[in-house]
């Protein structure tokens, strides 16, 4: 099923801490990108401020379960897993 970004960015908003799984390609080394994660973790949080706001770059904060904390670019978003359905983002 094909949706766009902005549909992909509500799918992952609504799943509320559950598992879903990303590709996209990352911003700083334009590196191709696939990622299980999970929005909402705070128990690894050391304290303190980002110097940035995500949002202005169109990035999404989300907890790896194989790397910490990390970013999705929703700009170069390609493929979308929540609740067992697959999504390509157009």
């Amino acid at each position: 099923m094909v949706i766009s970004k902005t549909e992909a960015v509500e799918l992952i908003k609504e799943t509320k801490g559950t598992f879903f799984s990303v590709e996209f390609v990352k911003r700083t080394t334009n590196e191709f990108r696939k990622m299980t994660c999970r929005l909402g973790v705070k128990k690894y949080l050391k304290g303190g401020v980002l110097a940035y706001n995500p949002s202005e770059y169109n990035l999404l904060g989300v907890f790896d379960i194989n790397n910490g904390y990390r970013m999705i670019n929703l700009d170069t978003l390609s493929k979308l897993k929540v609740s067992h359905k697959e999504y390509q983002v157009a």
